[in-house]
């Protein structure tokens, strides 16, 4: 995935969108956030009325006067615990609203993203950037706008309350401000960038333990814990590091923003003692004044505690942005039309492809016609590009130069969604999701009925063995179906393309992992399929396509041979040699 460098207010900017549907509650937050604040504002006040009024004459402070203050300050908490409330319960709620609509913006962009992306992506990582890096983003969302707008409201009215008791003194606390904020500046960008390697390194984290995990079976195989515990520990150790750095700056963080509140009260301490003793302030006045460079420093300290959650969010909403402005490569040109129904007529005319992020060139300048209704088999060495043919026909890529035409229309001119809704594809390596065999079945038509479902798995020759399992059809099958043999996966996929009832069929090498009873009846299967329908078969078992319409032999050079089966034998050229080859292995 392609790190990208944000600046603060680039993130900021992008992120304040996400606010726009919560702004009532947004604003009502602020307004129970500025009440809360009241209660610490006016206590210094009410402190300072009863002192100077029992200094300067003792007979005016009356049980009536405290009384009627205690009940000021009483009806003050009680609005401060309402609004607190508030703040806690939908203020939170609303950061998680926030999260979730990123999340949604997040997974439906991961899902217009192409093949090349996946290829060059470790699944950890993006499972990382959509839930733990978002867990951050809720609390920033809610806390930021709250901690910030209750620290001005803060700032503003103890400098001007300590500007009415004394001007000079004021001022010299606050010149102290400037100095803090520089120096936590530069502590708190070098936390962000450690932030971020935690992020990126939990991601890494993710990906080790996914790919040791789904590989345990390989791992048993070959005794090599051992080796997956010192790869684990290795990245573990990393993850480590990065942290305990990350807490060393914490620390100097702390302890600066300790130093400073320290300094804070000094100077108050000391230049409040000589200007009591000029009697330019009065004793009660410095006591109120130094309940409101209290309330002051608590609010700077709050700040500054909150920068370290500040900062994880904002890793947060850039590591969220980096999947956000992953480009998307395939998608619908303007003017995109609807396939309406297709035929399977399908031409390539001058189609050169190379990969995007390697620039491996595939072929050049392929010319083929398939006519609709053909059974056309491709077969040639690895790397001949059988699979990246098939894959252009569906748009999982882009050509890089030439078009594909399909009935006569050039497939860029189509929606992504209509095409592929014509088009069946059966891979060697079959992937089931978690769920029930009804489920994964009923995935190639999501509105299909029960009936249809079961109709489906009997023309793909699986209802027979769907109904020795435990639960029948609503058997549980386990992640990626784990719980199946091979074949029994394969006619679930097959049984899904019957469903799709797509008019061209795509299939990759969709028998060579079976043994042979499996691919006996998984072969049957595919032979339904593809009755009457654009067939195009990957095959490196020769035995299985001996009866297609034409044969197409693609080499580095492209197309070197093309024919059906007793027409490449009698050729004598790359197919009789390679079914040679294959007949004297059996």
């Amino acid at each position: 995935m392609q790190e990208r460098k944000y600046k603060s207010t680039i993130l900021i900017k992008r992120f304040l969108p996400y606010y726009r549907p919560h702004i009532k509650v947004l604003c009502l937050d602020l307004l129970c956030a500025a009440l809360t604040t009241i209660c610490e504002i006016v206590l210094p006040l009410i402190i300072r009325h009863i002192t100077n009024q029992a200094m300067e004459d003792l007979a005016l402070l009356t049980v009536r006067t405290v009384g009627g203050l205690g009940l000021l300050y009483l009806a003050l908490r009680l609005i401060d615990a309402a609004a607190y409330y508030y703040m806690a319960y939908t203020g939170h709620v609303m950061g998680v609203d926030m999260e979730t609509d990123m999340r949604r913006d997040a997974y439906g962009h991961l899902q217009k993203l192409s093949n090349t992306y996946y290829n060059n992506t470790k699944v950890g990582q993006i499972m990382g950037r959509i839930t733990n890096d978002l867990f951050d983003v809720t609390e920033f969302a809610h806390h930021c706008p709250e901690e910030f707008f209750i620290a001005g409201i803060k700032g503003v009215a103890s400098f001007i309350i300590l500007c009415t008791i004394n001007v000079p003194l004021t001022l010299i606390i606050f010149c102290v401000i400037p100095v803090m904020v520089v120096v936590c500046s530069k502590i708190n960008f070098r936390l962000r960038a450690l932030f971020r390697q935690q992020r990126q390194q939990v991601g890494e984290l993710n990906a080790r333990i996914e790919d040791s995990l789904l590989g345990q079976k390989v791992v048993k195989a070959f005794a090599n814990e051992h080796v997956e515990n010192a790869k684990f520990e290795q990245d573990n150790q990393k993850f480590y590091q990065i942290k305990r750095r990350s807490y060393h700056f914490m620390g100097i963080f702390q302890c600066s923003t300790r130093l400073f509140d320290g300094l804070m009260y000094l100077v108050t301490i000391v230049a409040g003692g000589v200007f009591v003793i000029q009697g330019s302030i009065r004793p009660s006045d410095l006591v109120a004044y130094v309940m409101y460079v209290s309330t002051f420093i608590a609010t700077v300290r709050r700040i500054i505690e909150f920068a370290e959650q500040f900062q994880r969010g904002m890793t947060g909403i850039e590591r969220f942005l980096e999947i956000m402005d992953a480009d998307i490569e395939i998608f619908d040109e303007p003017g995109a039309v609807d396939l309406v129904e297709p035929q399977g007529h399908i031409v390539f005319e001058n189609v050169s492809f190379e990969y995007p992020d390697d620039h491996n060139q595939v072929f050049r300048n392929l010319n083929l016609s398939i006519r609709p209704g053909e059974k056309v088999a491709l077969v040639g060495p690895s790397g001949g590009g059988k699979t990246t043919l098939c894959n252009l026909i569906p748009r999982f890529y882009d050509v890089t130069e030439g078009e594909i035409y399909l009935d006569g229309k050039n497939i860029r001119e189509l929606t992504l969604k209509s095409l592929r809704r014509s088009i069946g594809v059966v891979q060697q390596e079959v992937y089931l999701f978690s769920g029930t065999v009804y489920e994964n079945i009923v995935y190639g038509r999501t509105d299909a009925s029960r009936q249809e479902v079961e109709e489906a798995a009997r023309r793909a020759g699986a209802h027979d063995f769907i109904m020795t399992l435990k639960d029948g059809y609503d058997t549980y099958i386990g992640e990626r179906g784990v719980k199946l043999s091979g074949g029994q996966k394969q006619r679930i996929s097959i049984a899904r393309m019957f469903l799709k009832d797509a008019p061209i069929i795509i299939l990759d090498e969709a028998t060579s992992a079976l043994d042979n009873e499996s691919e006996y009846e998984v072969a049957k299967s595919l032979a339904a399929l593809s009755e009457g329908r654009t067939t195009l078969t990957v095959a490196h078992r020769l035995s299985t396509i001996r009866n297609s319409d034409r044969i197409l032999v693609l080499t580095e050079e492209g197309i070197t041979e093309e024919g059906n089966h007793d027409q490449l034998m009698d050729l004598k050229g790359i197919y009789y040699h390679l079914y040679q080859m294959a007949n004297e292995m059996k």
